[in-house]
């Protein structure tokens, strides 16, 4: 996004959008970063459960492993429900999942599957409720949930306060370490729209800024 970006670039957001950033521009902390990163918004992922996938191949490696990892895996399987569960172990090993991951993405195959869930299933749901189905699934944990319902349900009000990124933004802001519990309740003043809050908070310093679009796109 332009540095600086003029008002003409948040006058063209479609209504929701420019609602959300409007709000979030006249909060003291957060305004000055919107002003220097410009429009952000949330884009909901085509797919839900491609979404999902690619979430458990980023847990606790690399942004440039799990890359690697996705690409294998969308070349040699077809990445549906079906297709990970029809393919073969040594299949998946040689695209790069560990045998705790394959185990995972295979149930979060099974949930898919048996659950029939898609876009509309997840619409009828609140965010607890996604986050209480997502989470009842071996290998789905809170970090997860969260960004399946910020980045592939568009929910507006999502504050993923485990996320380490968003912990660094919290602190650029105040400028001191925070807790938790302390940084749920600082969120507060920008609910409804902590989505895009964090948006913003994952570029909020220079050293998270610079892998951001990796954590928050689908490639």
């Amino acid at each position: 996004m332009p540095v600086d970006a003029d008002a003409d670039a948040f006058d063209e957001l479609d209504p929701s959008d420019r609602e959300a950033l409007s709000a979030l521009r006249d909060d003291d902390l957060l305004g000055p970063v919107i002003d220097r990163h410009g429009p952000l918004t949330i884009e909901p992922a085509a797919d839900p459960f491609e979404r999902l996938v690619v979430s458990i191949l980023r847990q606790q490696v690399s942004m440039a492993s799990a890359k690697a990892t996705r690409e294998r895996l969308f070349d040699a399987v077809e990445v549906t429900p079906a297709g990970l569960l029809a393919a073969e172990e040594a299949t998946l090993k040689d695209a790069g999942l560990s045998r705790q991951k394959t185990r995972y993405v295979r149930n979060v195959a099974e949930a898919f599957a048996d659950n029939d869930w898609d876009h509309e299933a997840f619409a009828a749901m609140s965010d607890d409720e996604v986050r209480q189905e997502l989470t009842a699934i071996t290998g789905v944990g809170e970090w997860t949930a969260n960004m399946q319902l910020l980045f592939t349900l568009g929910r507006p009000d999502v504050f993923p306060v485990g996320d380490l990124g968003i912990r660094k933004g919290m602190e650029e802001l105040y400028g001191r370490e925070m807790s938790r519990g302390e940084m749920v309740e600082a969120a507060e003043r920008w609910a409804p729209y902590r989505s895009y809050a964090s948006l913003y908070l994952w570029r909020a310093k220079e050293d998270i800024a610079a892998g951001v679009d990796e954590v928050v796109g689908d490639e």
